[in-house]
């Protein structure tokens, strides 16, 4: 297949038929554009058989800055809209076949350890206690996620004592510190 009939497929499928698939080749913002704009479409489908073959079509992309950006953006709407932590590890299982297809080792790293942040966010979140040891395996952008969104007294303790970074420790300690958490 080549990159014309990848991103038409796509878009049609998808139902975008306001890009210019020429436009779309000639410049690589606006094709990471109509891909953020499809897999948006396809977070919102309530099945995910086909995610893998979209994020493989993607992939395909001889930019692949744009196309890890694009399946980043899918991976962390998916994430917020999962059940929990199972149903997560089973459909990003499924895409890491796909993943594996990036050239530049540094982009197959990156959404692995999204997905890794979002595994432990998603345990989190049904219950799990994390240990320093555990928040110290997640990223400093999982760390500074869970010190501006968690609930939990005792998740909002740990990041407040180990966080990498000061700003994250201090969000944490203020937020496990204000009258509406305490209030819950």
């Amino acid at each position: 297949m080549t990159l014309h009939t990848d991103v038409a497929e796509l878009l049609a499928e998808a139902g975008i038929l306001d890009v210019d698939v020429d436009e779309a080749l000639a410049d690589d913002h606006v094709r990471t554009s109509a891909y953020l704009r499809v897999l948006s479409v396809a977070a919102s489908s309530r099945s995910r058989d086909r995610d893998r073959g979209i994020v493989a079509t993607i992939l395909r992309d001889p930019d692949e800055m744009g196309s890890k950006t694009a399946v980043v953006a899918l991976v962390d709407e998916i994430a917020r809209k999962v059940t929990g932590p199972a149903e997560f590890r089973r459909w990003s299982a499924e895409l890491l076949p796909e993943i594996d297809q990036l050239k530049a080792e540094a982009y197959r790293e990156f959404i692995r350890r999204r997905i890794h942040d979002w595994l432990f966010y998603l345990s989190v979140k049904d219950g799990h206690a994390p240990t320093p040891a555990e928040l110290a395996e997640v990223t400093d952008w999982m760390q500074r996620y869970l010190a501006e969104l968690s609930t939990s007294p005792a998740v909002l303790a740990l990041v407040a004592e180990s966080a990498n970074t000061r700003k994250t420790r201090n969000i944490a300690k203020n937020r496990a510190g204000s009258r509406k958490l305490r209030a819950k």
